[in-house]
């Protein structure tokens, strides 16, 4: 990609394939004497960590695909069943779901760099065109992949979504029609989302090279935006840069790890935890946060058709960057006008992500209209006029000039950038959680949780008390349709022997056959055996309970949340708080109250709780104090078996949590340690340079 290479290996063998193949003269002139800029700063190691991230995203992914089930029956299953039985399912599914909000973090960075410093300029117009189409392949393939768990956010998001095309005249309707395989969304539209989802990643793969083809013609951009003129201005790219982008990599990944080990499903939607139900709308129907800003331009405009032509040539307008932008200075460092219009746009894009999470009302659609306007403005307006007037500072002759004399600013925007994109991952957060909210319900008290935190684990005594809350009271009405009684005796979870799980699987009856009669039959449950359901099917639940089916409770503490608020939801990613479910299901079952308080009118057949959406439930109070006895003597009270029914609950959604924590310690420890070698190793690389 760099051209004719002279490098001949020493080897016998690799001068035999050099001769027939020049593959590693290729690799040699594009990955190790390439000539790099030797005023790069850290914001350009972000090329190295997306390809990183890249090479993580397809590895997990075909891994996952091999053991999911594209079907619209099976496929919300499988997924949970990847999580639970297959060995670091839990991790894989973990690294690939947050690896796609890293993945975005990481090329929103790389894309404001490249705005930052003109590296869409002459002589780099594709390349920069090359970016814009990779992030819209990433787009796609973010869609669709989310929409593969199946879940009530992941159904709705997708017949969302795809309805946006049917607003294309005379087309629109067939292409939606061919989208979906039908008239609505279902299996053929799971397949077809799982194939192109499974493709899209190598496609990407194929134009990053076409990126960095066309990144080794062009050379590097700089922060100083001048072209290197002799050879004191580069540093070959190994070990320099190769160090460098190492040390970008390590604690990239330390922000990548804490949320893969201790915080999975803050950047996720809890709605995710409920399998796909068509007859069920959810209140708020929200994208993934790296979606938001463009949504809000759609909901902006209330024309459905200049809605969607707004949103898809809010990306598409990145392509015309390079001829918007005419002027000659390519830094933003040596524009003060136009460095200060930049963070002004940063802004915009970090306050229209806000506002595509918030409901398309009063002044959230007014301020919508606003900033739709200003983001379009500073590419169409801002930027062609700052072209014509603006007055840039002198620019140094040469990089090292630049380094070796300190011309110009030395400083990069790095402190300014990593606060507005704290505040922007704290926004995106924060409004996801209010979109997630109960709607007209007290917000739940918090509580001390013995498995919280990065040390957090589970009460083997609450966890035996909850399952036996469960047998007692809530099992005669609601399912745990995905956990095994085998479960019970393993690592992690009540504690039990294996003769002990049998026991008490030999409790239950299980319905098996047909057998050489051709007739079902009952028999005594085995370990291998997941707890039965009480109801034949959800018309019997129906029936059962007043025309409500009961949930099944495996997921229930993860398939809850209520918001949480400002500035809590900031300070939740540092404290790694997430029990906002565990709180919410043993609030609701202590908040029921026999009087309803004035001003409140709730259905004949509900029963008030203060804390449920809406105060009218159907499940009446299902605890009393005395109702079910403890042997260990602990409280026989409705707080007592409410947080231990719940502690039951929260390892029944997640009975790998201590091993994900325990690994995760092990992880940070490598990460610190291998991070702090990149660095001083960089030192000394780069000592002699500087």
């Amino acid at each position: 990609m760099s051209g004719p290479s002279d490098y001949q290996p020493s080897n016998p063998a690799l001068q035999w394939i050099e001769r027939r193949l020049p593959i590693f003269g290729l690799i040699h002139s594009s990955f190790v004497a390439y000539p790099t800029p030797r005023n790069l700063n850290y914001w350009w190691t972000f090329g190295a960590i997306l390809s990183f991230m890249l090479g993580m995203q397809i590895l997990t992914g075909v891994i996952l695909a091999m053991h999911y089930t594209p079907n619209a029956d099976l496929a919300f299953k499988s997924v949970e069943l990847i999580v639970r039985d297959v060995n670091y399912g839990w991790l894989l599914r973990n690294m690939h779901a947050v690896g796609a909000s890293m993945f975005f973090v990481a090329v929103y960075v790389h894309m404001f760099r490249g705005l930052y410093y003109g590296s869409y300029k002459e002589p780099r117009e594709v390349l920069w065109i090359l970016g814009v189409i990779i992030y819209l392949l990433m787009m796609a393939t973010g869609f669709m992949g989310y929409v593969l768990p199946w879940g009530q956010m992941s159904f709705w998001g997708a017949t969302v979504i795809t309805n946006l095309f049917s607003a294309v005249p005379y087309v629109g309707e067939s292409i939606v029609t061919l989208l979906w395989g039908g008239y609505s969304v279902g299996n053929p539209t799971l397949n077809r989302f799982f194939s192109l989802h499974y493709l899209l990643p190598f496609v990407i793969a194929g134009v990053v090279v076409l990126h960095v083809w066309a990144l080794h013609v062009a050379g590097q951009n700089n922060p100083d935006g001048v072209e290197p003129k002799t050879e004191k201005d580069t540093v070959p790219f190994t070990p320099h840069a190769t160090i460098k982008d190492m040390f970008g990599v390590a604690c990239f990944l330390l922000l990548y790890a804490w949320f893969i080990f201790y915080m999975p499903n803050y950047l996720g939607d809890a709605d995710n935890y409920i399998p796909a139900n068509p007859g069920v709308t959810p209140p708020h129907i929200v994208p993934e946060w790296y979606y938001l800003p463009f949504y809000a331009i759609l909901r902006s405009i209330p024309d459905k058709l200049a809605g969607v032509i707004a949103m898809f040539g809010a990306i598409i307008i990145l392509c015309f960057l390079p001829w918007l932008d005419s002027a000659k200075t390519r830094s933003s460092k040596y524009r003060p006008l136009a460095k200060q219009f930049f963070w002004i746009f940063v802004a915009v894009c970090i306050l229209l992500g806000y506002l595509g999470a918030q409901p398309p009302e009063g002044i959230y659609v007014i301020a919508g209209r606003v900033l739709t306007f200003c983001y379009f403005a500073y590419f169409l307006i801002v930027l062609p006029l700052l072209a014509r007037i603006e007055k840039p500072r002198p620019v140094p002759n040469s990089i090292s000039d630049a380094v070796l004399a300190k011309t110009g600013s030395r400083s990069t925007p790095m402190v300014s950038t990593a606060i507005v994109l704290a505040l922007a991952g704290s926004l995106f957060a924060g409004s996801i959680d209010s979109a997630k909210a109960s709607e007209g319900s007290d917000t739940p008290p918090g509580n001390k949780w013995s498995f919280s935190g990065p040390f957090g684990t589970f009460d083997r005594g609450a966890l035996q008390r909850g399952l036996k809350v469960y047998k007692e009271v809530c099992s005669s009405c609601h399912g745990l349709s995905y956990i095994a009684f085998r479960n019970l005796a393993e690592a992690g979870g009540p504690g039990y022997s294996v003769a002990q799980a049998s026991a008490f699987a030999s409790e239950y009856k299980v319905k098996d056959g047909p057998n050489d009669a051709g007739d079902m039959f009952e028999r005594p449950g085995r370990p291998a055996d997941y707890f039965p359901s009480p109801f034949p099917n959800e018309q019997a639940a129906r029936a059962a309970n007043g025309g409500a089916a009961p949930p099944d409770l495996s997921l229930i503490t993860k398939a809850r949340s209520y918001k949480r608020g400002f500035p809590w939801f900031i300070f939740d990613v540092f404290t790694q708080y997430q029990e906002q479910g565990p709180d919410y299901v043993t609030a609701l079952l202590q908040g029921y109250e026999e009087k309803v308080p004035e001003g409140v009118t709730i259905p004949e057949g509900s029963y008030f709780n203060r804390y449920f959406p809406g105060h009218a439930i159907k499940m009446p109070k299902p605890l009393s104090d005395g109702q079910v006895t403890y042997d260990d003597g602990s409280p026989a009270t409705v707080a007592q078996y409410a947080k231990d029914v719940t502690t039951f609950l929260m390892w029944t959604a997640e009975p790998h949590m201590e091993a994900r924590k325990r690994l995760g310690f092990q992880v940070f420890v490598f990460l610190i340690v291998f991070a702090g070698l990149m660095y001083f190793t960089k030192k000394k690389v780069w000592a002699a340079s500087h």
